[in-house]
């Protein structure tokens, strides 16, 4: 038999090396991924160049990733048909009269639109031309507006539906109904820790508040805000009572969105529909070339054993399940500066997998823990696509806004290592509502 030209030492340096070599020279990363595998797939004479295009579209093959344009077309239209003004009023409503009003407003609609969409990149999008320069124009500083708009669109990846958590799911077989139900917690503990450093922003700064909301404006607002609230509950809820799969649940969330914008708020007509589908086809392209590029360098590293090579070293370290957790939360925070995260998930989720197992962490656990980390690198440079996407739209530099960026997630850090500390606040909700999800 013919051993293997290369050592899985040798195979990790050129495939690693060859990519971040390639995002040095600013090779987009799907590209980098799929041309750092060339180099070994030329070299190994037991496989073929042309193995990198059959790995590629063999994990287009999926019928969960049909759930990932189907959610970024529910965000879409949700922009551009009229859910998301009414979302604006409810949160109004809500939390108008705290401190720091129109911040918190921003922070309350990410959890709605988080609920809704699961796009990150959707929500950072819609809501930077909503709040960026309404919040620049009552007094708040441009920094702060930026940031906290950024940051308070990774709650879309963490609350769900989440499209990491479909992703994540599809590759790692984990159950999508428990993840979506884990989420919650998390999701909401970071939102309010948000809503905290929010306060504590416009206290100090003196950021204004707007008047207590009546009783009758906040009904208001809540009636017509309730058909667009009953989008999670309907995704959600159908997959856990077994109506349909998480992918079934993507395209009635298209279908539900699609009816309210035409048919109930009438804000949505053919040329708003087809620009919306065309975006759509361009955000998704971008995303599902990254899952099959990411899904050939994957399937080089289990093919050179580069996973448990690897972690030969950090299991003789000892670490109990709590210094695994935060290993692993570690390895995801430094990977998600650099990597996005759908691609993230592929390579990193499965290299740290039997990790988790040799210490009997739940992979529930580890796929919250996973997910929540990579969370943070949407607003990390230098791939921080949020945070720049932020920027961008207050036609700034990244480094302008790093500052206020960095101080926000502190407190989303403490609420990360709460996750790895107490598991109960990421497994009880899943064990009250679905315990069967998680055996």
């Amino acid at each position: 038999m013919m051993s293997a030209a290369l050592s899985p030492a040798m195979a990790a340096l050129v495939l690693f090396g060859g990519f971040f070599f390639l995002l040095v020279m600013r090779v987009p990363v799907a590209f980098a991924l799929g041309l750092a595998c060339l180099p070994i797939l030329i070299v190994e004479p037991r496989l073929s160049p042309m193995m990198l295009f059959n790995e590629t579209f063999k994990a287009y093959n999926s019928f969960i990733l049909l759930a990932v344009p189907f959610f970024l077309l529910t965000a879409n239209l949700m922009s551009v048909g009229g859910i998301t003004d009414r979302l604006v009023r409810l949160s109004r409503a809500m939390v108008g009269n705290w401190p720091g009003a129109l911040a918190q407003i921003n922070v309350v609609l990410s959890v709605f639109f988080a609920g809704i969409s699961g796009s990150s990149t959707a929500d950072a999008a819609s809501q930077s031309k909503i709040f960026i320069d309404a919040q620049v124009k009552e007094g708040y500083d441009l920094s702060f507006s930026i940031a906290i708009t950024a940051v308070s669109a990774v709650l879309a990846v963490i609350i769900p539906p989440s499209i990491l958590m479909i992703v994540w799911g599809g590759v790692i077989s984990t159950s999508i109904g428990a993840l979506y139900l884990a989420g919650i917690i998390p999701g909401l503990l970071i939102a309010g820790a948000q809503m905290v450093t929010v306060h504590i922003y416009a206290v100090r700064r003196k950021y204004p508040v707007y008047p207590r909301a009546t009783v009758r404006e906040f009904f208001l607002s809540m009636w017509q805000s309730i058909p667009a609230l009953m989008t999670p509950f309907i995704i959600v809820g159908g997959i856990l009572l077994g109506w349909f799969t998480a992918t079934e649940s993507a395209a009635i969330a298209v279908i539900y969105a699609a009816l309210l914008s035409i048919f109930v708020y009438r804000e949505m007509d053919m040329k708003r529909l087809y620009g919306t589908l065309v975006e759509t086809g361009k955000l998704a392209s971008v995303a599902l070339f990254c899952v099959g590029t990411a899904s050939a360098f994957g399937w080089l590293l289990a093919y050179y054993q580069i996973p448990k090579a690897l972690l030969s070293n950090v299991t003789s370290w000892g670490l109990d399940i709590t210094g695994v957790g935060m290993f692993i939360a570690f390895v995801f925070l430094v990977v998600g500066c650099f990597l996005d995260a759908i691609p993230a998930i592929i390579i990193v989720g499965t290299t740290l997998q039997p990790l988790a197992e040799s210490v009997h962490m739940h992979p529930i656990q580890f796929a919250i823990i996973g997910i929540v980390s990579l969370a943070f690198g949407l607003v990390t440079p230098p791939y921080g696509l949020c945070l720049m996407i932020a920027c961008s739209v207050a036609k700034v530099r990244l480094r302008y806004a790093l500052k206020d960026t960095m101080i926000m997630l502190i407190p989303m850090l403490a609420v990360l290592m709460a996750l790895i500390a107490w598991p109960d606040l990421v497994l009880w909700l899943p064990r009250l509502i679905s315990p069967e999800l998680l055996k």
